[in-house]
């Protein structure tokens, strides 16, 4: 595999203060960089300071990392939103986009040249890949499950209710009960 990006290899402090100044937004490269001279100046002397290519790549590797969060945060927004989440579409979707995630690291990983990567490593990331996607597929055939038990639940909590009506008009005599039998058998099987 590649070696760690020069920000990777820094002590966490500056690191961590590289990260927030990347997230936060506000300083060109130019300024990024001397100001990182000007609160380490030791570390800048003894030139373990990324350069400005090493926090420019850094920064576009971070900005799709926060990306990717904003974007699945706002799609779990939307999905709440509109499905409530009785049968837990948050999660439904979750496992969705988990799954491109997985197909499109696999893909990636099948671009990767060789000299990059040791037929060994590969088959180290498969192999991690492959147990994920086994636990992901489980996740996903308990989630169906539990959706169907949940619409289940809910269609019978709906016949109840609608029983209880008619037999609550049977009762008051507004719908001949012989009426009413002939609607519950025709409509519920009953």
């Amino acid at each position: 595999m590649g070696r760690k990006s020069a920000v990777d290899r820094l002590p966490d402090d500056i690191k961590a203060y590289i990260h927030g100044q990347l997230a936060d937004g506000r300083m060109t490269l130019d300024e990024l960089i001397s100001d990182l001279q000007t609160r380490w100046p030791d570390e800048a002397e003894a030139g373990e300071l990324p350069s400005r290519s090493a926090v420019g790549r850094y920064g576009q590797k971070l900005e799709r990392r926060l990306s990717a969060i904003r974007a699945s945060t706002e799609a779990a927004k939307i999905i709440h939103a509109q499905a409530g989440d009785r049968e837990d579409a948050r999660s439904g979707a979750l496992t969705a986009m988990i799954q491109s995630e997985l197909f499109e690291s696999i893909m990636a990983l099948q671009e990767v040249d060789d000299e990059d990567m040791t037929p060994g490593d590969r088959v180290d990331l498969l192999s991690k890949a492959a147990k994920n996607i086994a636990t992901l597929t489980r996740s996903s055939v308990a989630l169906k499950r539990y959706q169907d038990e949940a619409e289940e639940r809910a269609r019978a909590r709906l016949i109840a209710e609608q029983r209880e009506k008619l037999d609550e008009l049977g009762r008051t005599g507004e719908v001949d009960q012989e009426v009413l039998d002939k609607v519950i058998k025709a409509a519920y099987g009953l």
